[in-house]
């Protein structure tokens, strides 16, 4: 049988890499979406050697874009997060580094149109609920990838990409504190459970006899710290009401330490069983919040500026990630708004090929 061809794009979207579709080239059920995804990132294979995902939890996303029933928006932005070296699809999640090559990709794909020297392309991010204002360099009607701005983790400079991310409470469980307290214990460590733009249990590095300084590689070869931690988080995402999340990458965990190079916070952020190589821009926004929280496990940790809307920055393992936070401070404390610029470049277009006896073609 003849292989399926699918139109795509293959981007770069902060520090994360992935194929981006429109939505209408793909196949309608979830299962047969699915099972073409596994083979488009070659997912069960620890290089990914049948598909174009890297072997690595940042290079193995999906982005799928459709023209949006959403009254606010332009974009729906449908994400998924694939396994490495197992055959499994998560649609839980949403990506921030990926959502920064949506806007471009959105043009690209003809589902937006560029109008003037900036373009700002309101997206629904389908997963989550959440709704983002990117705005996109357009100078010559089509997005512009040469720029000056620089992203820790990704070599050289690019267009910058400025996302603005509201309805960022309760973005998967429905409540900001989904376990209805600030801090509570698990395991005997103090831990934060909160859900700002991407559920995230979180606890000081040095309650596990971490510096939280230690490079991601060293992280992931502490067996017993890895171990230690995954049974934490299923208890946290039992709490939060997200069930049984042995095989979801949510809730994901963070360890804080305090900051070395003067931003607010030093964080080791996992996706969930390996440390990010650098901060996933969701991530990011519910670390900063904890940092500005009375209470959680950041109190008396982090250095955060004061006042709001404020920038709050994250150092991680391979540099900083700035957070724009809007809040209401007080007893009353709520998150208005985040935003984060990030980078993105379009690597290749063309089509990707799926053996035709996993799908046949469109409308099936």
């Amino acid at each position: 049988m003849a292989q399926t061809g699918i139109p795509f794009l293959f981007m770069r979207g902060g520090t994360s890499r992935g194929a981006y579709f429109d939505r209408s080239a793909l196949p309608r059920d979830d299962e047969t979406l699915s099972a073409v995804l596994i083979h488009v990132i070659g997912a069960g294979h620890r290089y990914n050697i049948d598909g174009i995902g890297g072997g690595t939890a940042v290079t193995t996303k999906v982005a799928m874009l459709s023209r949006s029933g959403d009254d606010w928006a332009d974009v729906d932005y449908f994400f998924a997060q694939l396994a490495v070296e197992e055959q499994v699809v998560d649609y839980r999640p949403t990506c921030g580094n990926i959502l920064a090559g949506v806007g471009p990709a959105a043009l690209e794909l003809g589902l937006a149109k560029a109008s003037g020297a900036q373009t700002r392309v309101r997206i629904r991010a389908v997963n989550t609920g959440t709704r983002v204002e990117s705005v996109v360099q357009t100078p010559h009607g089509v997005p512009l990838y040469e720029g000056d701005a620089e992203i820790a983790g990704v070599p050289g400079s690019a267009a910058p990409v400025m996302l603005n991310f509201s309805g960022v409470e309760g973005s998967v469980t429905g409540a900001m504190l989904p376990t209805g307290q600030v801090r509570e214990e698990i395991d005997g460590i103090a831990v934060t459970c909160l859900d700002v733009a991407m559920p995230v249990a979180m606890a000081r590095a040095s309650d596990f006899g971490l510096t939280g300084y230690e490079t991601a590689a060293d992280l992931d070869a502490n067996r017993d710290f890895l171990d230690r931690m995954e049974a934490m988080r299923r208890i946290a995402g039992q709490r939060m009401g997200m069930g049984d999340v042995s095989g979801s990458v949510t809730p994901k965990f963070a360890v804080l330490a305090p900051p070395r190079n003067g931003g607010a916070v030093t964080a080791r952020y996992f996706m969930p069983l390996a440390c990010h190589p650098s901060m996933a821009v969701t991530g990011g926004q519910c670390i900063a919040t904890a940092c500005v929280m009375p209470g959680s496990v950041a109190e008396g940790l982090a250095r955060p500026p004061a006042g709001s809307p404020v920038t709050v920055t994250v150092e991680h393992p391979t540099g900083k990630i700035d957070v724009l936070l809007d809040y209401t401070a007080g007893a009353d404390f709520s998150v208005q708004s985040a935003g984060a610029v990030r980078t993105a470049r379009l690597l290749a277009r063309g089509e990707i090929f799926v053996p035709g006896a996993v799908w046949s073609g469109r409308g099936e």
